[in-house]
This record gives C-alpha cells, sequence and structure tokens, in this order.
C-alpha cells in the first residue's frame, strides 16, 4: 500500500497562501491596536478635563501656566510647580502632590524621586519613548503628552512689561473662570495633544519680527519668512520638550494655536531637524515670551482635545488654520462651525 503526502509544489502553495492570510491579518491586527489605544487616549484626556473642571470648582480658577514675580531686591522670582502638578490631586495623585516640597525647587533632592516619576495619565498609550528624561541637574523627570493651551503666537508679555492677558485659557500669573470663557465652554480648548522629547529652539531673546501681542502672523504664513529664529540662529537647540511634568514653561506643559495641529515646521541650522517648535524668551527668563508650540499626535490623521466643557474631540490635521485659532481662544468672538 502507498503513502500519499505533499509534493513540494503543493506544500510551496500551502505556505503561499498561509503568507497572504498573515500580511491580510496583520493590518487588521495594528489597526485595531491603534482603535484601542486611541480611545485610551481620549479617557485620558477626558480625565484631565474633570480635572480641570474640579480644580476650577475648588479654586474658584484654573490652575495657571506659571506664576513669575519681580522680588524687591530686583531678581526675579518663579514658582516652580507647573499646572500639571497643580491638578495632580484631581487626578487621584494626592500622595505624589503632598510629597512635592513646594518651598523648593523641583530639583531639589527631596522633589527628585517624585518628579522622577511616570505619570500614565500624562501620556498617550501611543508614545514610543515613555521614559524619564535623564536630566543632567534634575535627575530623572517624567514626560508629557497633554499640553495646556497658553496662547496663539502670544503667550506672556514679561515681567517688565504692561500686562496683556493673553487669548488662550491658560497663562502665566493667570486663574480664569469659567465665566470668562464667552466663546462658550464647547467651543475653546483646553487640552490637546504633544509629543514627548519633542525638539524646540528656544532661548532666542526677543523674535525679530513677532514682538507685538495684537499683531502675530496668521495660520498660513510662511514660518520662515515671519519667524527667521527657526534657523536656530542666536538661539539653542533643546532637544527634551515636553518631558518635564513638574515644570513650568509652554514648551514642557503647553501648546499653542500658532500652526495647525501637525504642522511640519523645519528648523534648526541648514533646517537640519525636520520637525521643531520655537520660542523666544522662557517664562523663568522673564519673557517677553512668543512661541510656536505645536499640537502633535501619534494618531494618524490629527489630533486629540478637550474642550472646556469636558468633551473630547478628534481635530482633523487638515482643519482650517483660523478654526484652529478660534477655538484656542476664550473671548474672541469668532463663529466656530460645529
Amino acid at each position: 500500500m502507498r503513502r500519499r503526502g505533499f509534493t513540494l509544489v503543493e506544500l510551496l502553495v500551502v505556505i503561499a497562501i498561509i503568507g497572504i492570510l498573515i500580511a491580510l491579518l496583520l493590518p487588521a491586527v495594528q489597526s485595531a491596536r491603534e482603535a484601542a489605544r486611541r480611545i485610551d487616549c481620549a479617557n485620558r484626556l477626558k480625565q484631565l478635563g474633570l480635572a480641570a473642571q474640579n480644580y476650577e470648582l475648588s479654586q474658584r480658577g484654573l490652575p495657571p501656566l506659571a506664576l513669575v514675580a519681580r522680588l524687591s531686591d530686583g531678581s526675579g522670582w518663579t514658582s516652580y510647580l507647573g499646572p500639571h502638578a497643580r491638578i495632580l490631586p484631581f487626578l487621584e495623585h494626592n500622595t505624589i502632590y503632598d510629597a512635592l516640597d513646594t518651598d523648593t525647587s523641583y530639583a531639589d533632592p527631596n522633589n527628585m524621586w517624585v518628579s522622577g516619576r511616570v505619570i500614565d495619565g500624562f501620556l498617550c498609550p501611543s508614545e514610543m519613548n515613555d521614559k524619564p528624561v535623564d536630566h543632567n541637574e534634575f535627575g530623572l523627570i517624567g514626560g508629557v503628552n497633554y499640553g495646556f493651551c497658553c496662547g496663539d503666537w502670544y503667550v506672556w508679555s514679561g515681567l517688565d512689561q504692561a500686562v496683556v492677558q493673553p487669548r488662550s485659557a491658560f497663562g502665566v500669573n493667570l486663574s480664569r473662570k469659567w465665566a470668562d470663557f464667552r466663546d462658550g465652554l464647547s467651543h475653546t480648548l483646553l487640552f490637546s495633544e504633544v509629543k514627548n522629547y519633542q525638539i524646540a529652539i528656544r532661548d532666542c531673546g526677543a523674535f525679530s519680527i513677532i514682538n507685538n501681542p495684537n499683531n502675530v502672523p496668521g495660520p498660513e504664513a510662511d514660518p520662515l519668512s515671519v519667524c527667521p529664529e527657526y534657523r536656530g540662529s542666536g538661539c539653542k537647540i533643546f532637544t527634551k520638550a515636553h518631558t518635564q511634568w513638574a515644570e513650568m514653561s509652554v514648551h514642557h506643559n503647553g501648546f499653542t494655536t500658532a500652526w495647525p495641529p501637525n504642522r511640519v515646521t523645519p528648523g534648526g541650522p541648514n533646517l537640519e531637524y525636520a520637525d521643531v517648535d520655537v520660542l523666544s524668551v522662557r517664562e523663568r527668563k522673564g519673557g517677553p515670551t512668543f512661541a510656536a508650540i505645536t499640537s502633535r499626535s501619534y494618531h494618524p490623521g490629527g489630533v486629540q482635545s478637550t474642550l472646556a466643557d469636558g468633551s473630547v474631540r478628534f481635530f482633523s490635521e487638515d482643519i482650517e488654520g483660523a478654526v484652529w485659532r478660534a477655538l484656542g481662544t476664550v473671548a474672541g468672538g469668532e463663529v466656530v462651525n460645529n
């Protein structure tokens, strides 16, 4: 009696069919995983919205981006505690918040073991680099993927300038109440996605062109034309923006609506960096602070954002820049189509 087995040709055909099936199945699996991560990301943004609601109810105002003042001896003073740290008690992280010594720097040894923690609720599940940055002075510091809306180009007037309030929900020495949101809570941005370890061109000094809070470039302008500082001349290159949740600064804790979501802006000497943020003078350095800190996401096609009414929306990266800019104002009087 003869035994019948597979011929070599039949075996190769079976292997080819299995390979095709796997090739068809893998994208579906990846798509399902991305959908799950996006849902988880939306839930984390929802929790941030609830924390902001409860903070405003408890403190009679939203958390400031930073507290900066001029002391009687002429020196500058800054409270190191940023807005992410301030909302910790409303995210059920009372223990971490209580362990922070707010009378010293977050680089103080008493604080370093706390600030070095990675707060899951501050990071998107799609973040590829969720490790805390190892700062040569401050030690380990956990990052963020959700930024506070801190202006368009204009962030802060500076220590020694006449105070001009930003048009956004959050700002330096600013604690807004819900009554300030005359555009409507459902039409105003609170939080949006940003990328960890973002490259930022900073410490440029006053920008050569953008220096008037009431005259900033439109969202369709050419970045290099309106802000030559994108080329990095006279500035410093910082490769670890959005890596310090305990810190206070727009390039660590926030975003601006200068450009629409996921807008790619090359920068640095010879434009060697594919996509950068830019800011003039850091808030702790006394300002004035103008910045383009773009909302970016690992989710394809756009970014997820929290509105002031607590809802979470996905905004396409093809959104008109003027609409995105309008969503970033609390009382701009713009009409935004749903």
